[in-house]
């Protein structure tokens, strides 16, 4: 046991350590600063299933660095919920094929409510229809997943919350946010005491 634990970190760390990293990151961050916090805008996250709930943690853990975000379910955005997306709003869209139904339905009917929306998407397959939809694609590496079937995602997941984090901090650092900013948008008797966060959790 012990050792199958050992070969399952070590197949999910190299997947990691083989994400592929290019410009596209600097132009991902760069378009967040530019439509969110000059524009004014928010980022608005997507995708089915797991893939959905990566990107509802994408979303949660940019509105506690600074930066706007809402996660919006693609089925639902097709009842009604499409209208909370505005002008200067970003679309960061995940799915591990690329060729999620409801994704690219959901690019479909953005369009039609605001024509020059800018999308995102992070995916394992680069030559997909989603990825062809794309302002900035972020492909995964497309690893294969750890799960015996081979088909559960896992794997997938695990590089996808990692390439969220990417994006996450390399906006924290664009826009200098810093630990007052961090005390201000979380309750202060929850946070752990440390002695750069004590003067700004009182």
């Amino acid at each position: 046991m012990i050792e199958s634990i050992k070969d399952l970190l070590q197949k999910e760390a190299q997947a990691v350590l083989n994400i592929p990293i290019t410009d596209a990151y600097e132009k991902a961050v760069n378009l967040i600063i530019e439509q969110i916090h000059i524009k004014k805008g928010k980022l608005v996250t997507s995708g089915m299933g797991k893939a959905g709930q990566i990107a509802m943690n994408i979303a949660t853990t940019f509105c506690s660095t600074g930066t706007p975000a809402y996660f919006l379910h693609p089925s639902e955005a097709q009842h009604g919920d499409l209208g909370i997306v505005r002008k200067n709003d970003v679309m960061l869209l995940i799915s591990n094929s690329g060729k999620t139904r409801e994704l690219l339905e959901l690019v479909e009917l953005t369009r039609g409510l605001v024509p020059e929306m800018q999308f995102i998407v992070i995916t394992g397959n680069p030559d997909s229809p989603l990825a062809a939809e794309a302002t900035i694609c972020l492909p995964t590496g497309a690893p294969k997943e750890v799960c015996p079937l081979g088909l559960t995602p896992t794997t997938s997941t695990t590089v996808m919350t990692v390439i969220g984090d990417l994006l996450v901090v390399g906006t924290m650092k664009r826009i200098n946010f810093g630990y007052p900013d961090y005390a201000k948008r979380h309750h202060g008797s929850r946070l752990p005491r440390c002695r750069n966060m004590e003067r700004y959790i009182h």
